[in-house]
Parts: C-alpha cells; sequence; structure tokens
C-alpha cells in the first residue's frame, strides 16, 4: 500500500495543498481562500448550472408541481 499523499487543488487560488487533517480548509488552503468562495457563492458570481423557473419558492410553476 503506497503512503503517497493525496493532493488536491485549491478551488480558489489553485495552490496544491495535501489533503489530510494539516489543512483543516480543505479543499482550501486557507480560511482567506474560504471566505472568498463563500462571497463568490453568496453574491451569485458562482451559480450551478440548472433552469431557472423554479428558483422561485413561489413560483407557479413550482407550486403546481407538488402533489399533496
Amino acid at each position: 500500500m503506497s503512503n503517497k499523499a493525496t493532493l488536491v487543488q485549491c478551488p480558489t487560488c489553485q495552490t496544491k495543498i495535501e489533503w489530510s487533517e494539516k489543512h483543516p480548509n480543505r479543499p482550501f488552503c486557507s480560511e482567506r481562500c474560504k471566505l472568498i468562495d463563500l462571497g463568490e457563492w453568496a453574491s451569485e458570481n458562482r451559480r450551478i448550472p440548472g433552469s431557472n423557473e423554479m428558483n422561485d419558492v413561489f413560483s407557479e410553476e413550482l407550486i403546481n408541481s407538488v402533489d399533496y
């Protein structure tokens, strides 16, 4: 069995880090990169691709698609 460490790239700055307990912010290299990523999601600069039809929880499409 290999003891070779698994390396991953920080999604924010692309720095390679070891996936281990030494890096508690994984997959990010630091708290700073983790917060930058959170800010990107909060400001909606990053999104999960998909249809915008049912984004509004009060939309007619969503209400009509639910079986009670």
